[in-house]
């Protein structure tokens, strides 16, 4: 049987850290035997504060992780030095201490920051929640940061994006350990997707700053009325009333993108709201959109957020019928 230890500290999500004991804990054989033991525990054995309005009783210390051959890490929102500095506090420097060598490590969502911390991401992809990402990816230099995916794999080190990505990745290593028919099951039992398409780029939104009258605001809010146009880069600059050079390094300068980069990303914010909220045919929500044929905006919705049109319809559909 493989032992999983999870590590629960202060500040603790309780959501995430329920997770593996309800994915693995429900991983069993054909005979009906279970694959995994699952031991949750805090650093010195105390309860643990949550983010939430209690408490929870845990019945180990961290010495219970010298004995399992995987080690989650859910996330806090108590990180504190850790954020602040990029070092372990002492306690728990010497509590992942104590962790065997060639452990498997999955930290999920701020998880990451702690194997960020312990040196255990250096020169490996990773990733974490898309809002902490900058951050991460600020503090540890030497970490791969990819702020597009659900989960990394990197062998024996895992992280994942946050909160529902934790159920992903622990799906995912399932399904790595004991093929994909244990983890379909465990799927069905948990009442999940036993694989999601796309990364979480299809989660985050991008609003556009309201206009305010300077730069190339109005030119900007102008653009955004005629998106199904074949706008170029001359008709924008002859808008502002500038030179084509002028206008793309101002445009660069108070947005951060050329300008075509910043209409792209528009456009398929436009097309992912279109396929939220309306039955219109892929073509016609192309056209509407700015994309001229479905061909063109599966290309760049796929490249945009790792999903064909149809896929993330059915996911957003299923969302808004949901709630």
């Amino acid at each position: 049987m493989h032992r999983v230890g999870v590590l629960a500290l202060d500040g603790v999500v309780p959501f995430e850290l329920g997770i593996p004991a309800r994915i693995f804990g429900a991983a069993v054989s054909a005979a009906g035997e279970p694959l995994y033991s699952v031991t949750t525990c805090s650093v010195d054995g105390r309860p643990v504060r949550t983010d939430a309005d209690y408490e929870l009783v845990v019945g180990h210390d961290a010495s219970a992780l010298a004995d399992v051959d995987t080690v989650v890490i859910p996330p806090s929102h108590a990180l504190g030095e850790i954020q602040e500095t990029g070092l372990l506090p002492e306690d728990l420097r010497a509590a992942l201490a104590a962790v065997r060598p060639g452990t498997r490590m999955v930290g999920i969502c701020t998880g990451s920051y702690v194997l960020a911390a312990a040196g255990l991401l250096d020169r490996r992809p990773a990733t974490t929640h898309w809002k902490e990402a900058e951050q991460l990816r600020r503090m540890f230099t030497a970490v791969r940061v990819d702020a597009g995916v659900l989960f990394v794999d990197d062998g024996d080190v895992l992280t994942s994006a946050g909160v529902a990505a934790g159920v992903d990745l622990c799906l995912h290593i399932v399904r790595r350990d004991h093929g994909s028919e244990v983890a379909n099951a465990v799927a069905r039992m948990c009442v999940v997707p036993p694989w999601r398409d796309g990364g979480q780029a299809q989660f985050v939104r991008q609003p556009v700053p309201e206009p305010d009258g300077s730069g190339t605001a109005p030119t900007r809010a102008w653009a955004l009325e005629r998106l199904e146009e074949p706008l170029t880069l001359a008709d924008l600059a002859a808008h502002a009333r500038v030179s084509v050079r002028t206008f793309t390094r101002r445009f660069r300068a108070e947005t951060g993108d050329s300008p075509g980069q910043w209409l792209l990303r528009q456009r398929v914010e436009r097309a992912r709201r279109l396929l939220e909220t309306t039955d219109w045919p892929v073509d016609l929500v192309a056209h509407r959109a700015g994309f001229g044929t479905g061909a063109s905006l599966r290309q760049h919705l796929h490249t945009a957020i790792g999903v064909s049109p149809l896929t993330y319809r059915r996911t957003f559909r299923a969302m808004r019928d949901a709630a």
